[in-house]
């Protein structure tokens, strides 16, 4: 009785070796993308059951790192797709950032232009203006200190 079921054993892993050998050679006919749990899903088996065969195993890693024939196009991951798209939106994310900060800055530089150029604007030197504005206030109080002094001092008529 033993013999029996360890013959049913073996023939049963034989009949799913060859389902697994056969959905292998479909997937890779087709260019689906070829996966471990794909691959158990199309073969109809349990994926543990291509783990524990290694020889089965290493022919799904190969398949699936082979490029693809010529005349078809190359299978891309599900996984690859999702993080290229990740990745471009977190790009579309910091341009669009920074496309508002250039535009606010050519904004902001077009209105001064425009602002000094009507001459309705203070003059773009406006502080070196105000600089010579209080020097020159200093040196009116100082003249003027100076006159009332020469006034008090000179003899009167």
């Amino acid at each position: 009785m033993t013999n029996s079921m360890i013959d049913g054993r073996r023939s049963d892993s034989q009949r799913r070796r060859e389902r697994v050998l056969k959905a292998l050679d479909a997937l890779t006919a087709s260019g689906d993308d070829i996966t471990v749990s794909g691959l158990a899903r199309a073969a109809r088996v349990d994926r543990t059951f291509l783990y524990r065969h290694h020889d089965l195993l290493e022919r799904v890693h190969a398949a699936a790192t082979t490029p693809a024939e010529h005349g078809q196009i190359a299978a891309v991951s599900r996984a690859s797709l999702q993080a290229d798209l990740a990745n471009a939106l977190e790009r579309n994310k910091r341009l669009t950032v920074r496309v508002r900060q250039l535009e606010k800055r050519l904004s902001e530089d077009l209105g001064e232009a425009v602002w000094a150029d009507s001459g309705l604007g203070a003059p773009a030197d406006i502080d070196q203006l105000q600089r010579r504005i209080v020097t020159l206030e200093h040196e009116l109080a100082d003249k003027a200190n100076e006159l009332e002094e020469r006034t008090e001092n000179s003899p009167g008529p």
